[in-house]
């Protein structure tokens, strides 16, 4: 399975949150998954770091190195993507979920989210 983790799912994998269940720990680490990281994840923890937020205590630089060493893939953003956020109903206004969503619909992925705005998506999304 292909699974794109939206970005603090992604954060509190690599940090071995408390606030990740088991169930989403065990399909992070099954050897059958495949776990991708979106750039535009970097680019909202490198937006939201640089701004001081509190809930992004790590930089870009150093979660690109953690989901790396982790094993996790890149995704980049693709015109396509982009050119799906345009169809998408207005379930969530952050443009950062906005795009996971169309990646995620595009590729096509399961996204593994604990947004529940999010989840509205697609009955791909893996609410957490």
């Amino acid at each position: 399975m292909n699974l794109l983790l939206d970005t603090h799912v992604a954060l509190w994998a690599i940090t071995d949150s408390p606030r990740l269940p088991p169930k989403a720990r065990e399909l992070i680490a099954s050897p059958k998954t495949n776990v991708w990281i979106s750039t535009a994840s970097i680019w909202e923890i490198a937006i939201k770091h640089s701004l001081g937020r509190g809930d992004m205590p790590i930089s870009a630089q150093d979660a690109l190195r953690y989901f790396l060493e982790s094993g996790y893939r890149q995704l980049p953003i693709e015109t396509e993507h982009a050119v799906a956020v345009e169809d998408l109903p207005a379930h969530h206004n952050d443009p950062f979920d906005r795009i996971l969503v169309a990646q995620a619909l595009v590729e096509p992925m399961r996204l593994m989210t604990h947004d529940a705005l999010v989840a509205l998506y697609s009955d791909t999304v893996i609410k957490i």
